[in-house]
């Protein structure tokens, strides 16, 4: 599988159905970490995956913590828009975890302090936008990398 797709507390289910098709689609495992803002079975959440959730790799994690302690020897990248380089500076290898935060707050601050030297952004040309919609963030980042490892 070339790339893993983390999204830590996801908020909104329409995103996350977005990545999950997206995930399929680019042969990619898609990693969930708990709490989430919204259950599982959402109807937005299905409309968004269509009916391809049920051939979808989804593991899920009940919190950070989890998540880390199970991927532990994973090499892994995180997306901000706080980060210090720039998507393309990202050298992509198979089975590579990139890790994205929640729609409201992104990353959460610890995490963005503990791995600074991973922390990556999209450049955005207007200042007059903080961010780009997460499944759209992750599917730059996902093509990029698929990009990269064709």
């Amino acid at each position: 599988m070339p790339l893993n797709i983390v999204l830590i507390e996801p908020e909104i289910p329409n995103n996350t159905g977005n990545i999950g098709r997206l995930a399929l689609a680019s042969g990619s495992r898609l990693h969930l970490v708990k709490p989430f803002g919204f259950e599982i079975d959402d109807k937005r959440l299905k409309r968004a995956g269509l009916d391809y959730w049920q051939h979808l790799e989804v593991l899920y994690y009940d919190n950070i913590d989890d998540f880390f302690k199970k991927n532990s020897e994973a090499k892994m990248v995180f997306l901000s828009s706080h980060g210090n380089k720039n998507h393309w500076d990202i050298k992509f290898t198979d089975n590579l975890f990139l890790v994205f935060g929640k729609e409201s707050v992104g990353l959460p601050k610890a995490i963005k302090e503990m791995y600074q030297n991973q922390l990556f952004k999209i450049p955005l040309y207007s200042e007059s936008i903080r961010s780009l919609n997460l499944a759209n963030a992750v599917s730059i980042i996902v093509y990029e990398g698929l990009r990269q490892l064709n």
